[in-house]
């Protein structure tokens, strides 16, 4: 269906019976110039500025349009005839101004000219994105153009527009309404994006757009940053945006076997420095055609064809290598190299030791005594050993030597301080931004704890087990004791039995975790507890060391991840925080902070130790 720009006057009514986008209100400017940056239909100059203030003219919004369209990618680079008087075969935007005449998106004015380098008002604007949705010009009757601008109004295209009809856009209103567009349906029932990205369905279907998979699709790569690199990515990134390991950075900050990706219409480089070494113990399905590889006890799925390839039978690895895989942002493995690193490897805590069966790499097979280590990256790995000394909880080091690892059992580094309220020091020591912390206690399965969750707290040298000190003086790595409470259960005690009578002592509790009733008793013991929320001190996964009760606080509202108390102070709710709506003195229910929110209750929050010390509301009762 052809579809026109007309300069004069045009036929406009409101087409009824079709369902606007689902916007509250007009997203982030940032956000609007990524998701339009990573579908190239708005990128800045060779240096990234959107110009985001300037007019848009004809030509650049024409450009706009039909890169927006499902012609998007059949655009070349020179057209055989000018598309226009004013509009020559060698104008940098001939090929979009004529690609936009086949789809009838615009036309030229009444003496025939396009006028390219003039600013192009809202009206017209409208006009064509109405048009990229399917309406016609014969949809809409009366002078133009009001249906046009009752139907942009009613579609919700007006979300972050500030200029009216008949004034010129800025590029920054040109940059909202095709973001607009993007998330509004067509008159088929169709989201717009989802037109352009038919196989993704990046819209879902209340409107949301799905910003993550987008990005994802305009990523390409990888390739592993060392001698050369930039020269395989096609644009100049000395001036490109640097992300590294998440993290906002720097071009320079990308060191060597980093796994790079880029986009080149968002001007963007993401580096990645993930890499794992040990044996390698297996291909899977087959090392003829391997898709994933173990190595050090954990599999990972294989990113690129190279490193397929360098896995095979027909590459340069077997089975019993050391080796090290550079893995990308998604943990796949985008790379192969022989050998270890120089240096450590990791930090962690020894979790479990047992003899396990491994590949020799001939046809054969031996066992070994291996440790699985729980790393400061929060990861398992397993390694052999050979050495007596070394048990479950112990701290250790790992090492490459010639002949595989080494595993050096490591004393303790104790560090006293308060972790910054920005959660950036501990003490008068920075955190890397790459900083690993591991949060450990007796034989729980050690997590990953980030400084964040550390801010404000006081760590003393019974919470600080082992430190590591980077090139720079920063903590690189950091394995603590107990500092967050956050390896341990929290519910409620729902019976209480205590007896303490001459010789005759013990108790029994029976609580609740989870909705699930369970006992904890002690022949010798009486730990004076009451009927209430209490955390279950872990001291396994499945072991419980003892008992506490919580301490309480009245609630004045309960607002996202904070708890206002009737006292005026705030309170940080854990994550993982339970809830209970009680309906008898000693009875408790289960529940969910929807549903106490909405009833009408009288609540009371609960944490295990101060803030300072890294404590948290762990549990709620609704009475």
């Amino acid at each position: 269906m052809k579809k026109r720009l007309l300069s004069g006057l045009l036929a406009a009514v409101l087409v009824l019976g079709l369902a606007p986008a689902a916007l509250a209100a007009a997203p982030a400017e940032d956000e609007a110039a990524q998701v339009l940056a990573a579908l190239d239909i708005m990128v800045g100059d060779s240096d990234g500025n959107l110009e985001l203030g300037r007019a848009v003219t004809r030509a650049e919004f024409t450009k706009m349009a039909v890169a927006a369209s499902t012609s998007r990618d059949a655009v070349g680079d020179t057209v055989p005839v000018k598309p226009y008087p004013d509009v020559p075969q060698t104008y940098w935007a001939a090929p979009w101004i004529k690609a936009a005449v086949d789809l009838g998106l615009v036309q030229g004015d009444l003496r025939g000219y396009f006028n390219p380098t003039q600013t192009i008002t809202l009206a017209e604007g409208v006009t064509i994105v109405l048009r990229l949705l399917g309406y016609p010009d014969s949809a809409f009757t009366g002078v133009w153009p009001s249906g046009q601008m009752a139907q942009y109004k009613a579609l919700k295209l007006n979300e972050g527009v500030s200029c009216a009809a008949n004034d010129a856009m800025t590029r920054r209103d040109a940059l909202y309404l095709f973001y607009n567009l993007l998330i509004t349906k067509n008159t088929s029932g169709v989201y717009h994006l989802n037109v352009l990205e038919p196989a993704r369905n990046l819209v879902s279907q209340t409107g949301t757009l799905d910003r993550v998979a987008l990005v994802n699709s305009a990523m390409e790569g990888p390739v592993v940053a060392g001698s050369g690199w930039q020269s395989q990515v096609p644009f100049d990134v000395s001036g490109a945006r640097v992300y590294r390991s998440g993290s906002l950075s720097a071009l320079s900050a990308i060191r060597d076997q980093d796994v790079v990706y880029w986009s080149k219409s968002m001007r963007t480089v993401w580096a990645y420095t993930n890499q794992v070494t040990g044996t390698y113990q297996a291909a899977s399905p087959s090392a003829s055609a391997p898709t994933a590889v173990t190595v050090a006890g954990k599999s990972y799925a294989i990113e690129t064809a190279s490193a397929a390839f360098a896995l095979s039978d027909l590459g340069e690895y077997r089975v019993g290598d050391t080796i090290t895989l550079l893995l990308g942002r998604d943990g796949g493995v985008a790379a192969v190299s022989g050998g270890a690193p120089e240096g450590t490897l990791l930090y962690g805590v020894v979790t479990a030791i047992a003899d396990a069966a491994y590949d020799d790499g001939a046809g054969g097979a031996y066992t070994a005594r291996t440790a699985t280590v729980c790393a400061t990256d929060g990861t398992a790995y397993r390694y052999p050993f050979d050495r007596n000394d070394l048990k479950v909880g112990d701290l250790v080091r790992v090492n490459a030597v010639q002949d595989g690892f080494a595993l050096k059992r490591l004393t303790a580094v104790k560090l006293t301080g308060k972790v910054s309220n920005d959660g950036k020091r501990l003490g008068s020591y920075e955190f890397a931004d790459d900083v690993e912390i591991l949060d450990t206690y007796e034989n729980c399965t050690p997590i990953r704890v980030y400084p964040d969750r550390l801010a404000g707290s006081s760590l003393t040298g019974s919470t600080v087990r082992f430190y590591v000190l980077n090139a720079q003086g920063e903590i690189s790595h950091l394995i603590l004791k107990d500092a967050t409470g956050d390896l341990h259960q929290y519910g409620v005690i729902t019976s209480v039995t205590e007896v303490s009578m001459g010789l005759n002592t013990a108790s029994n509790y029976v609580y609740d975790v989870g909705g699930m009733p369970q006992a904890f008793s002690s022949e010798t013991t009486v730990f004076n507890l009451k009927v209430g929320p209490c955390q279950a001190k872990m001291k396994g996964p499945q072991s419980v060391e003892r008992l506490y009760n919580l301490t309480p606080v009245d609630v004045e509202t309960v607002d996202g991840g904070a708890v206002l108390g009737t006292d005026g102070k705030q309170y940080t709710l854990s994550e993982t925080a339970v809830y209970y709506v009680r309906t008898g003195s000693a009875e408790y229910q289960l529940s969910s902070l929807a549903r106490v929110q909405a009833g009408d209750y009288d609540l009371t929050a609960w944490y295990d130790k101060p803030e300072n010390e890294g404590g948290r509301i762990r549990v709620i009762i609704a009475d």
